[in-house]
């Protein structure tokens, strides 16, 4: 007697179209909000029949839920269907140096709750436990049932794909953990990822900020810290270690070169456009503040003395673009971080103007279009979409 085996669906089979169908129909309610059956077979090709059949298995798996009818048109009211809420829920954390941002959203992109924890002063062995309490003080205030699908985790370094250790993070204290990640699953219950902070920032300007609709640009952070992000064809470029886009320590004409990396150094991009470099120009300027951001502020409503600032700073910035865009020759830069923020439209103008200048390459400039915090949006979205491949491809 011979013995069969399960076969995995082939392409055209009635279960893979069935799946397919559900998926299209699901990612249409979230994009949509609230369609009738009507709505859903318009859509998407289908027959009455046919999507009358897909609604009652997708109800059924508990992925969408009937929410009133419409009214106003001719001929009986619609039954009308959203995704359920209650499908998935995620977090997503945004980490720096001083404190941690946490917010969980459920399967429909839904914000349920934030919530602010201070990380100064905490011990390097205390981290993890305090990330952890972190997300679950967060989880309590959504006041949610269940766990968590997916969290992911932001933060301004890179980890390495084949040590699993976080790089150029020398600056948080308790992240250097070969089996972090492991840990913080651990700790907070639920599967945990790392991702670069700026990254996740260019994840959140192409959904749903500046670089919507594009497929080539570079997002440059400019805060504290400088780093930069890189999606070519629509996707991330993370590198080969995982660290395309750290810039700091990037040579350009005006800066020292840095020779040792590997230690806390001063010169590079970094030393040309960092906070700490924002507020020595600005001294220069007779423009002192407490903060670059305050620095940036205070030129904007100082003629002369100002504009000379900002022009500088802006030839600064535009110095190490040209040397990304030289390589990498985008569609699109988008200007991010609180430097950036704090400058509005007449900086990025004046980076516009002068990158032009200084590369044949010349790519729009855009500042960042997302209020809040873009790290957080992006490690959200990140998560949003791996529970959604998971969630809507199992039922």
């Amino acid at each position: 007697m011979t013995k069969t085996t399960a076969k995995a669906p082939l392409a055209g089979t009635p279960s893979l179209l069935r799946a397919i169908n559900d998926r299209a129909a699901l990612e249409l309610l979230l994009e949509n909000g609230p369609l009738s059956r009507t709505q859903i077979g318009t859509l998407t090709g289908l027959s009455k029949p046919t999507a009358s059949q897909l609604l009652a298995r997708l109800e059924a798996a508990g992925l969408v839920l009937p929410v009133g009818t419409t009214a106003g048109g001719p001929g009986p009211n619609a039954q009308l269907y959203q995704v359920n809420p209650a499908a998935g829920y995620v977090a997503g954390v945004d980490v720096t140096a001083t404190g941690i941002r946490v917010a969980v959203a459920d399967i429909t992109g839904s914000t349920l709750a934030e919530h602010v924890v201070p990380l100064k002063g905490v011990p390097a062995a205390g981290t993890v436990p305090r990330v952890a309490a972190a997300v679950a003080d967060t989880v309590r205030a959504a006041g949610i049932e269940g766990t968590l699908h997916t969290v992911v985790i932001g933060v301004s370094g890179a980890p390495d794909p084949v040590t699993g250790k976080l790089r150029y993070a020398s600056h948080l204290a308790g992240w250097h953990s070969p089996t972090l990640v492991e840990e913080l699953t651990g700790e907070i219950g639920a599967p945990v990822s790392i991702e670069n902070d700026v990254n996740l920032a260019a994840v959140a300007e192409q959904a749903s900020g500046a670089a919507r609709g594009s497929e080539d640009f570079v997002l440059l952070w400019a805060g504290a810290g400088i780093g930069a992000a890189i999606v070519i064809a629509g996707r991330l470029h993370r590198g080969f270690t995982g660290g395309a886009g750290e810039v700091g320590y990037m040579p350009v004409p005006g800066s020292p070169v840095v020779r040792d990396v590997r230690r806390r150094n001063f010169g590079g991009f970094q030393d040309l456009v960092g906070a700490a470099a924002v507020r020595a120009l600005a001294r220069e300027h007779g423009l002192g503040a407490p903060t670059a951001e305050e620095t940036i502020a205070k030129a904007l409503a100082t003629p002369g003395a100002g504009e000379e600032f900002l022009r500088e700073l802006a030839g600064r910035i535009a110095v190490g673009l040209a040397v990304i865009v030289a390589v990498v020759d985008p569609e699109l830069v988008v200007l991010s971080g609180g430097v950036p923020s704090a400058g509005g439209e007449r900086l990025r103008s004046l980076v516009q103007e002068e990158l032009a200048r200084l590369s044949i390459a010349r790519p729009e400039v855009r500042s960042s279009a997302l209020s809040g915090s873009p790290v957080l949006l992006g490690a959200l979205q990140r998560a949003l979409a791996a529970a959604r491949e998971a969630v809507f491809s199992t039922h």
